[in-house]
């Protein structure tokens, strides 16, 4: 399973680099913070694959990173092969890339 670091997307992001991001939280975790992309929470991911692209690079998020890289992987084993997991998710972005992000 391939992972992006929160430096990483923010260095896509700055760069105006194609990309999906697709957050998988709830929505009341999606209430709490909110980093922008595509929101499919993970119980919807197999009814709502044909959102998922697969002709630029697709990053997954939740929380904390576990729940994104178990739905990875599910995407992996359906045949996407552009698909990464955030490492450390959510809780890693406010660490290093937004402080000023609500906390959990």
């Amino acid at each position: 399973m391939k992972e992006v670091s929160v430096t990483e997307l923010n260095e896509l992001r700055i760069a105006g680099t194609p990309h999906q991001l697709i957050d998988i939280r709830e929505d009341y975790e999606v209430e709490n913070v909110n980093i922008g992309g595509l929101w499919i929470p993970m119980g919807n991911i197999p009814m709502e694959i044909a959102q998922i692209r697969k002709d630029v690079p697709v990053i997954i998020h939740c929380k904390s990173g576990m729940r994104s890289a178990n739905i990875t992987k599910y995407l992996e084993s359906q045949g996407f092969d552009n698909v990464s997991n955030l490492k450390g998710g959510i809780f890693a972005w406010i660490d290093q890339i937004e402080p000023s992000l609500p906390k959990y």
